[in-house]
């Protein structure tokens, strides 16, 4: 059996007033109760570690995700846009629309290999290269 004053410390085991008025009061501390605090610090520590990994996952997620919007952006569009032979002014115009309105247009269109992005564009906006 172990002792504790109302402020937590440990004493004799006897009740005894104190100079502050307090008084000393046997506590019962059953010995499985240390191993059942401990286990709960243990599941504790593996639920933070457990939230931490899933943070950690989810900010990895997240930057995959930005990266890969960035490779499609309209910007990106533009600059392979720029760089093609062969867009008069009228199917670049058309092309801007197009990205603007349809983000699927834009992973196509960059993810065609270069000879193909001009033919896929005049097809695409109906447009002959006359």
């Amino acid at each position: 059996m172990a002792y504790v004053d109302e402020d937590g410390t440990s004493g004799s085991g006897e009740d005894v007033h104190m100079l502050d008025g307090h008084k000393r009061h046997p506590v019962v501390v059953p010995s499985g109760s240390r191993g059942r605090k401990q286990s709960r610090k243990a599941n504790g520590d593996a639920i933070v570690d457990a939230m931490l990994e899933i943070a950690a996952a989810s900010k990895m997620r997240a930057t995959a995700i930005l990266k890969n919007e960035d490779r499609f952006s309209i910007s990106k569009c533009i600059k392979v846009l720029d760089e093609l032979q062969g867009v008069d002014e009228r199917l670049y115009f058309l092309a801007l629309d197009l990205f603007e309105n349809n983000s699927c247009a834009c992973e196509i269109f960059i993810s065609l290999k270069g000879e193909k992005r001009l033919p896929w564009l005049q097809c695409k906006l109906s447009v002959s290269s006359g």
